[in-house]
């Protein structure tokens, strides 16, 4: 049995999804049971025969942290460490969701972020981040700790639907050229999640996981216009125009780091994995969009 923390959040409505294709019995909850108050976890899970816990819950506003301090760490740490409190007390595997965002980014390609290297958190968001993963490794000797970046997906707000929505409404848009990384198609994070569980995995461990490839957020949003453009995805013959422009800018009131391409090597080995590449993704992604008539008509870019 199988209980997913989060389904109403854009990675667990597609995992949600996932386990009904496969016929899995789980539960799911979202906010109506708050993963902050660790009597309310152990009420939900005390008559129930749980065996793993997808932990897709999160504070996930970047920017709004810098003034919400106190809610994203006890949203993202003290979350966190109560769902690893409650595997502990009842022998649950966990999978918890974190982010690139952990790193400073300052390196530079060719060279990626691995496993092994230490994390510097430069926001506040990604400072709780860390500390709910720090609090996970304390109390369980055995988990599964995935970072992933870039996350897009049909289900909720994402820099695609951001890109569709503007190339719909403005003639000109500025986009950020000196900050790469790598985007992540929800619903390949979620296979290889479904894949860890389908093969009662053992292989404990932190991972990163993204589609392979990297690319800046500008490269990243022409390639959204080509696609969109030739799928008849953009009306008519209307012509965006899309002009970079350097971090500095573009102010945000949380920093963002300028580099977080990850290293997939060690989550490849452990679980025999082919993740393809970005552009490969991002097609299906609007293929889907594209059959997917009641998002299009509903007005959503």
């Amino acid at each position: 049995m199988l209980w997913l923390i989060g389904n109403k959040g854009m990675l667990g409505k597609d995992i949600e999804r996932l386990l009904k294709v496969v016929g899995f019995t789980y539960w799911a909850s979202d906010k109506e049971i708050d993963i902050t108050d660790n009597k309310a976890l152990e009420v939900f899970g005390e008559d129930k025969k749980i065996k793993w816990i997808i932990n897709c819950a999160g504070y996930t506003k970047v920017d709004k942290a810098e003034e919400e301090v106190d809610k994203a760490f006890r949203i993202n740490k003290e979350g966190a460490k109560n769902i690893a409190l409650l595997s502990l007390k009842k022998h649950i595997r966990l999978i918890h969701i974190s982010t690139d965002y952990v790193f400073d980014g300052r390196k530079k390609a060719p060279f990626v972020y691995s496993e092994d290297d230490a994390p510097n958190p430069i926001n506040i968001y990604s400072k709780s981040k860390l500390a709910g993963e720090e609090a996970i490794k304390k109390i369980l000797k055995e988990y599964f700790i995935i970072r992933t970046a870039w996350l897009y997906g049909l289900q909720g707000n994402n820099f695609v639907y951001t890109m569709l929505k503007l190339f719909k409404e403005r003639e000109i848009i500025k986009v950020v050229e000196d900050q790469w990384g790598s985007p992540s198609y929800t619903v390949d994070l979620a296979e290889v999640i479904l894949k860890i569980i389908e093969d009662n995995s053992i292989s404990y461990g932190l991972y990163h996981f993204t589609n392979e490839g990297a690319t800046s957020w500008y490269e990243f949003a022409r390639t959204i216009y080509d696609k969109a453009k030739r799928m008849g995805l953009i009306k008519g013959n209307k012509k965006v125009e899309i002009d970079l422009v350097r971090t500095e800018q573009y102010p945000t009131a949380a920093k963002r780091p300028r580099y977080t391409v990850l290293s997939k090597d060690k989550i490849k080995r452990e679980f025999n994995l082919k993740i393809r590449d970005w552009n490969e993704a991002l097609e299906d992604f609007l293929v889907s969009l594209q059959e997917n008539r009641e998002k299009l008509e509903g007005g959503l870019f």
